[in-house]
């Protein structure tokens, strides 16, 4: 089996190589540059191909402000539920785990049924803080649809993938030529929503899975749609990816969730990118629920390039701080807290 892999590889890099052109690839998804910087896959690749990570991290993608929300809430005397990576994403002033450090109640949980029962087991009001891509939202969705008690609310941090990479296309900031989607993503909206960006900007794409092969696969088909003078969406993930993706997925969110606009982190305010619950689940909507509203928010750590690696204009090695004051056990920017951020990865797996 070990050697059929290294033969498909070797024979993916040569066909790569007989067709390269200069190319800027963009990809946004965590575990894409994780299996990226872990295979070297970009020594493996002629230097005119060049693949870039985008805002592929979810949990990096939180900007300050709804940290801030959350810190809100604790200050209000609210329990809070999360998963581990988001105790250290930076608010304006603090994080999560600067506040459980002061005492407050902040648990760290698997996803959002556990906050549920979490919610039912004490007294206390507990929020859920709902981040995520596509992915997770018909999860959250799924629980609020199920009538959870009286005491839990989520603040919702559900953001869209396509509405981010038409801002950073029409920004002209990466000049990216072509895009590898997220298999997880595509998992769940299918190939649809990426077709604006073959139809009308003429970039070409492919949906990949997350194994080294998939990613050099991805790249070839790439490739090969310019070299044929071809734009168009590609399926390279046809084992989880269904060309209408998971319908009864796309049923629940559109029951639950409005579209609206708000910013990401190192983003402006992005059209039609973040799920909001609907009017009517009120009810489970910390926003609401706690009228909490924050001032004065500041994005980013001083020194801190999070927002610029984000967008695909920088590296991690182009920040001053990397590896030195912001490093896995001490992360100042958000891009190195979690396992799925740019920083960290090339942390654990670049050059040193």
């Amino acid at each position: 089996m070990t050697t059929n892999i290294k033969e498909l590889s070797n024979n993916l890099i040569n066909r790569i190589n007989e067709i390269a052109v200069p190319l800027k690839i963009m990809h946004v998804c965590g575990s894409h540059e994780h299996t990226i910087m872990e295979n070297g896959i970009r020594t493996l690749l002629p230097p005119e191909v060049e693949v870039i990570a985008g805002p592929g991290c979810p949990v990096c993608c939180v900007p300050a402000r709804e940290i801030d929300e959350a810190i809100e809430l604790i200050d209000q005397g609210v329990t809070i539920a999360t998963f581990g990576d988001m105790l250290r994403v930076p608010g304006s002033n603090s994080s999560l785990a600067d506040k459980k450090a002061e005492g407050a109640d902040v648990r760290i949980v698997y996803g959002i049924p556990n906050a549920v029962e979490l919610a039912k087991d004490l007294d206390n009001e507990v929020v859920f803080i709902s981040a995520g891509f596509e992915t997770t939202a018909p999860t959250t969705a799924s629980e609020i649809l199920s009538n959870p008690p009286e005491n839990f609310s989520v603040l919702t941090s559900h953001r869209l993938i396509p509405p981010a990479l038409q801002f950073l296309i029409e920004s002209g900031q990466t000049n990216l030529n072509a895009l590898i989607e997220p298999g997880h993503v595509g998992t769940i909206i299918g190939m649809e929503p990426f077709e604006v960006f073959s139809n009308k900007y003429n970039i070409p794409q492919v949906i990949a899975g997350f194994e080294a092969l998939d990613i050099l696969m991805a790249v070839y088909m790439i490739l090969r749609q310019v070299k044929n003078g071809e734009t168009k969406i590609e399926n390279g993930y046809k084992r989880a990816v269904k060309d209408t993706g998971n319908l009864k997925a796309q049923e629940v969110i559109n029951e639950v969730f409005n579209v609206t606009s708000r910013e990401w982190r190192g983003f402006p305010k992005i059209p039609n990118s973040v799920l909001e619950l609907k009017k009517e689940f009120d009810d489970f909507n910390a926003r609401e629920k706690f009228d909490i509203e924050v001032k004065d928010v500041k994005d980013a750590p001083k020194g801190c390039i999070c927002g610029p690696i984000l967008r695909g204009v920088a590296r991690p090695e182009d920040c001053k701080l990397f590896r030195k004051e912001c490093n896995p056990t001490h992360p100042i920017g958000a891009c190195m807290v979690s396992k799925e951020g740019t920083c960290n990865i090339a942390h654990r797996y670049g050059v040193l």
